[in-house]
């Protein structure tokens, strides 16, 4: 008689590039972006005049700890340290959709830190534009890495 064994099926996740390879391949091709334009939020929050210390405070919050955590994720993956987890992607796409949120709501902040600072000096006005704009991007950037990483 023959053996009812369950066919053996396993599941292997695609391979992540190394190197340079690695930054031209989606969805870690996110990473340069999101460090350049988080970056910039950071700093140009960081040029401004601070209006109301609490909103701008948690724009600073998000973008420089998302930037620091980000930046070792990038070293994790060129260093090849994800290798020794099986639950790396699921980590990966759940700490870019939680940075999304939370970038999403740091935007709207920013935005409403613009919006008060159109009062008090110009200088500032524009630069709080520049730092809401680049909120919304990064905030971009993050939701589409968390996807990308989930269906990759």
């Amino acid at each position: 008689m023959a053996s009812r064994d369950p066919p053996v099926t396993s599941y292997a996740p695609p391979e992540v590039p190394s190197g340079v390879a690695l930054l031209l391949t989606i969805p870690f091709a996110f990473f340069l972006p999101e460090l350049i334009f988080g970056f910039w939020v950071w700093i140009l929050v960081a040029a401004t005049q601070v209006a109301n210390p609490l909103l701008q405070g948690w724009v600073m919050y998000v973008s420089l700890t998302s930037f620091l955590i980000s930046l070792m994720f990038l070293l994790s993956y060129l260093f090849g340290f994800y290798k020794r987890f099986e639950s790396w992607r699921v980590l990966d796409s759940l700490y870019h959709g939680t940075t999304g949120i939370l970038y999403m709501s740091a935007a709207v902040l920013q935005v409403h830190a613009t919006i008060v600072s159109e009062t008090l000096d110009l200088k500032n006005y524009y630069i709080n534009t520049a730092a809401s704009f680049f909120a919304f991007v990064t905030t971009l950037l993050y939701i589409l890495h968390a996807f990308s990483i989930y269906y990759h």
